[in-house]
């Protein structure tokens, strides 16, 4: 009796008699499922309560069979009509019908529940009775909320969402992942994370194969990573800062924890890294200034004043400096007064050219920022290293020299000459900002030079 009350009531829930065994088959799949599981006849005498039933309510089998009703035992005496009433409504509906009450454990307790019903047919095709099953509530709707949580964050978040397998490939992306790599959801499934991105993808592996070995870490990780531009072509990369929390995934059906992979969530913060980045290079760009200002002040030579200025503005901005003044102005000749070491950054120190212009080529930057009294920037670009050395050869700069930027002297009206910043391999070309800088510079560094007097005076 552990699923079913042996009686004529088995009889009418269904056409026929069963074969022999029928009735304890019966039970045993009734027992075997994990739904709690009752039937009504068509009086609302219990014939089947299955052990899933007992472990909800605590009632047995043997308690709950053969009893007329809920009520007094199950259900509240002040409730037992209504729910009954509901329950064995389903004879006369068509489908399943949904309800939510409370029932009461065997303890005394009370369980919320949510209970599907529908009719049961006789033999001879009416109604013989109804069939229930119930879940507590509360474990239903935490599995719709598990399910509602993953359909959100793959459909509707507002951030990038990936499942990464043991192999450290997506196995799922959710839309924002796919636009934030992009790519379509399906064309970054099973791919190398290497075929995705560039730069960053070595740190970003690290990351994954951590989460996977040691569990997520206390707190997420700033990324920056380079995103191939149509998905995988060469010549197009775009820098970008993801913030980046990790969860390690295992399989809940195993007595061992199983890495299924790992969960990667990340959020595009590279405008506020940079406006940060912008920020603190203004306030630390502005205390050398300040510095320079002061540290020049102290010196009885002008022309060392000079190059105290440039050697505070070359610190995180530049790898060296070259100062010319002007010697002719038709064509522009450049004399070579002050410079740091070609080799290692050193500090910025006067030299001894004679007076003799350097021989710039027709269009050097220097000339040119002269003659237009405002900034000139200019860069070798991706050029291979032999080439860039070419390229600094000819413009009379250090054989390391990748990017420039000249910025004219001029004090009191005048156009003393061109200070001239230099930036090595492994350094971001010179941008707007920087030459703002520049420009704040030079004229500090030529009220010095004016008064240190130019070549020759």
């Amino acid at each position: 009796m552990s699923a079913s009350r042996r009686s004529g009531t088995t009889d009418e829930l269904g056409p026929g008699e069963p074969e022999p065994g029928g009735a304890e088959l019966l039970a045993a799949l009734l027992d075997g499922m994990d739904a709690a599981l009752c039937a009504f006849d068509a009086d609302g005498v219990v014939t089947h309560w299955n052990r899933e039933a007992e472990r909800v309510l605590g009632w047995t089998a043997a308690e709950a069979v053969g009893r007329r009703g809920l009520a007094g035992w199950a259900v509240r005496a002040a409730d037992a009509a209504e729910i009954e009433g509901r329950l064995l409504s389903a004879m006369d509906a068509p489908g399943r019908q949904v309800h939510e009450f409370a029932l009461v454990t065997k303890d005394g307790g009370r369980v919320l529940v949510r209970m599907q019903s529908a009719a049961v047919l006789g033999g001879d095709g009416k109604p013989a009775g109804v069939y229930c099953a119930f879940s507590e509530v509360h474990a239903q709707i935490d599995l719709e909320r598990s399910i509602a949580l993953s359909e959100a964050l793959f459909e509707n978040a507002s951030w990038g969402v990936v499942l990464v397998d043991a192999d450290l490939r997506p196995a799922v992306v959710n839309e924002h992942a796919a636009r934030a790599l992009g790519v379509g959801r399906t064309a970054v499934l099973g791919r190398p994370l290497a075929d995705l991105l560039g730069q960053g993808v070595e740190e970003l592996e690290s990351a994954l194969a951590h989460v996977l070995a040691e569990g997520a870490p206390p707190a997420p990780a700033e990324l920056w990573v380079s995103v191939r531009a149509g998905g995988g072509q060469e010549d197009g990369f775009e820098r970008r800062c993801w913030r980046s929390g990790f969860l390690r995934l295992a399989s809940p059906l195993a007595e061992e924890p199983v890495p299924l992979g790992v969960g990667w969530l990340f959020q595009d913060v590279t405008e506020a890294k940079l406006t940060e980045q912008e920020a603190s290079q203004l306030r630390f760009r502005s205390q050398q200034l300040h510095r320079a200002a002061r540290a020049a002040a102290e010196c009885e030579d002008p022309m060392e004043a000079a190059t105290v200025q440039l050697d505070f503005a070359l610190a995180g901005f530049a790898d060296h400096a070259l100062v010319d003044l002007v010697a002719g102005e038709d064509p522009v000749r450049l004399v070579r007064v002050a410079a740091t070491p070609a080799g290692p950054p050193g500090p910025c120190l006067p030299v001894a050219m004679a007076g003799i212009p350097v021989r710039y080529p027709e269009g050097h930057p220097a000339p040119q920022c002269v003659e237009r009294a405002g900034s000139v920037r200019a860069s070798a670009g991706a050029a291979s290293p032999e080439r860039a050395r070419a390229w600094a050869a000819a413009r009379q700069w250090p054989p390391e020299t990748v990017h420039a930027l000249c910025a004219v002297l001029r004090s009191r009206g005048r156009t003393l000459g061109v200070v001239t910043f230099l930036r090595g391999p492994g350094r971001a070309q010179f941008e707007r900002a920087d030459a703002t800088y520049a420009e704040s510079v030079a004229p500090r560094v030529a009220a010095s030079l004016d008064l240190a007097g130019a070549p020759g005076e």
